[in-house]
């Protein structure tokens, strides 16, 4: 494929968290924050950093930790735990859920697994069933963080983030909590109201000023209002606090991006997968980085490993087909796209992506004629849903160039054929000449910038 199209790329993210709400797309290549995989590993078992300020507790709503091996020494219900959260980050979510659940027969009380459960109930669409089981966590242990973190995150990406507000609101006035202020810092992050979101992250800090989250949300707000360097210091303090935190490590890489720091991003995008394998929102800004270098092999394995880690991740699944058109592959990239739909009806770039895909790829089997004017069909829905890429209109120009080409060569054709057809009736005894060879098929134009890569802003 020519270097000079680009396709629209999506979100990269900082740590998706497996109850993250969907990345916007957005019009230039970004990244995602920092969120985490199909599920969360929270440790069941005392830790001796449990009680320092801002060291990880068990239900800290940090990107999750690997879990250990599974060692003679854990008790059969870490053990059962352990293993239900390998199968999840796996993506075998029917099998961890059954797991999950029998463990809970036999634990009821066992908060972080009602966590887990209800990730993974998230992550096959059942949103209800999440919420529950999110909300059962919360009435075994109030303040753990990744149960807060998923509710969160489940209420704005299902339209009711202003209602758990004044819950969290109601809560507060009768005790506060530092995992409730910062829910709530992150409730108002996700409902663009930047700063009572600042507010109440700083009353956070106040209480437990190494608290890594509220950190996170604090740094996520100056980046989204442009202040890179803010929000570095930001979150540069955080990793000092815990160097082992991919979210934090993700989150820098998208400040490194916003300060023109490409080859920094990139490097923490890498340090991030490698604390969390699954960790799908890393995965998805290394990839879209990957893509934009023309990278495709190499963006392509990353954003498998996303989409394999988070089925639901549209952004992922719109870079997936960017690095499949980057590799020529058009059924893959036309699949992909078409799970965006269906993940996201009302998205605009992939029919901006769908247009570019017609537009430069000549699968087999697929008149030529047929895939031009889908490309301009594609081009003109994008257009119609809003999508306000300054290159359609060449876009549209190149695809109707292309059919009236394509056109002007069919009439050419059907002319000679008629002509030679009444010569052979003219001169019947006259050697049959040999058939003209057909003009050959013009080629794609070259390869133009399309839509852009997504980032999802969000740093959690």
């Amino acid at each position: 494929m020519n270097a000079g199209r680009k396709f629209a790329l999506t979100g990269l993210v900082l740590w998706l968290s497996a109850c993250a709400s969907a990345p916007e797309t957005r019009k230039d290549p970004k990244l995602t924050g920092p969120e985490s995989g199909p599920a969360t590993a929270v440790s069941t078992a005392p830790k001796a950093s449990e009680g320092k300020s801002g060291e990880a507790k068990s239900g800290d709503a940090k990107a999750p930790v690997q879990p250990a091996p599974v060692a003679k020494s854990l008790s059969g219900q870490e053990r059962d735990f352990t293993s239900a959260v390998e199968v999840a980050r796996r993506g075998e979510l029917t099998i961890a859920e059954t797991a999950l659940k029998a463990l809970l027969e036999k634990s009821p009380k066992l908060g972080p697994a009602w966590t887990n459960l209800g990730i993974v109930q998230e992550r096959q669409g059942r949103f209800p069933d999440a919420e529950r089981s999110y909300r059962q966590a919360l009435a075994l242990e109030p303040d753990q963080e990744a149960a807060w973190d998923c509710l969160v995150r489940l209420s704005a990406r299902t339209g009711r983030a202003a209602s758990l507000e004044a819950e969290l609101r109601e809560a507060l006035t009768k005790q506060d909590s530092v995992a409730r202020r910062t829910a709530l810092a992150l409730n108002l992050l996700l409902q663009k109201k930047h700063a009572a979101a600042v507010t109440e992250a700083r009353r956070a800090l106040q209480v437990s000023e190494q608290h890594v989250p509220a950190m996170q949300v604090l740094a996520q707000v100056y980046a989204r209002e442009g202040k890179f360097e803010l929000a570095s210091m930001v979150l540069g303090n955080a990793l000092a606090i815990d160097a082992q935190d991919a979210a934090t490590l993700n989150a820098l890489g998208l400040v490194h991006l916003g300060l023109k720091e490409r080859p920094q991003a990139l490097e923490r995008f890498r340090q991030a997968i490698a604390l969390r394998p699954d960790f799908a929102e890393a995965r998805n800004n290394l990839g879209t980085l990957l893509n934009e270098g023309e990278d495709y092999a190499g963006a392509r394995v990353e954003l498998e490993a996303a989409v394999k880690a988070a089925p639901d991740f549209a952004a992922a699944h719109l870079n997936l087909g960017n690095a499949y058109r980057g590799e020529g592959d058009f059924p893959r990239a036309l699949a992909e796209y078409e799970r965006v739909l269906q993940l996201q009806p009302d998205a605009k770039d992939p029919y901006f992506n769908l247009g570019l895909l017609h537009l430069d790829l000549e699968p087999a089997g697929m008149d030529p004629l047929e895939r031009l004017q889908k490309a301009a069909a594609f081009l003109e829905q994008y257009k119609s849903k809003g999508g306000t890429d300054e290159r359609t209109a060449q876009y549209l120009k190149d695809a109707q160039k292309g059919i009236d080409r394509e056109t002007r060569r069919r009439e050419r054709e059907r002319k000679e054929g008629l002509k030679k057809a009444a010569g052979a009736a003219a001169a019947p005894t006259t050697a049959p000449e040999a058939a003209a060879t057909p003009a050959p098929t013009p080629g794609p134009p070259a390869t133009r910038p399309g839509a852009s890569g997504k980032v999802s802003k969000d740093v959690r």
